[in-house]
């Protein structure tokens, strides 16, 4: 199936009707957990200075309440763009389930992308790959909001659902 515009919303793992691909937002943060009785973490190493790539780019993020794996992002080079974005290369994000399982949900791979750390927001002008075990989907002109769980692709997009979709049509 080819479509011009698509957007969709990524549900849980064990959803796989049409009419779940609204799923819900996750709560997530790259803040880091500290009991009330721990002192302050020392602050951050200063950022790389503006346009010094850095090679082999790993960012893992967690969530704010129980420090589970949320989002991990790799690139194989990376180039930060003032404060609020980085231009990466061979994007890969993997969203997980965000808690103790640790379950791998979706996979999002673009050989050239932009993300916002603040927003936890990704997107990108070629061509992207969403994999999941019940739907893949490649296409150009696209973004990610990891607080919405949402993808958009604009163009050359294409659908290949392997889970059963039932009355769909109804």
């Amino acid at each position: 199936m080819l479509l011009s515009r698509f957007s969709l919303r990524l549900p849980s793992r064990r959803t796989v009707c049409l009419a779940a691909l609204t799923g819900a937002g996750l709560l997530s943060a790259a803040l880091p957990f500290h009991a009330a009785d721990t002192p302050a973490a020392p602050p951050p190493s200063p950022a790389p200075a503006v346009g010094v790539p850095a090679k082999n780019w790993v960012l893992p993020l967690f969530t704010a309440k129980e420090g589970y794996r949320n989002m991990t992002l790799r690139g194989s080079e990376v180039r930060p763009v003032g404060n609020t974005r980085i231009d990466v290369s061979d994007l890969s994000i993997t969203v997980f389930s965000g808690d103790a399982a640790a379950q791998v949900e979706t996979m999002l791979l673009s050989p050239a992308a932009t993300f916002y750390p603040k927003e936890q927001r990704a997107s990108g002008e070629k061509n992207v790959r969403l994999i999941r075990d019940d739907i893949e989907v490649t296409g150009e002109g696209w973004s990610y909001d990891h607080a919405g769980k949402k993808v958009s692709l604009a163009r050359n997009v294409r659908v290949v659902f392997s889970a059963q979709l039932n009355d769909i049509l109804k």
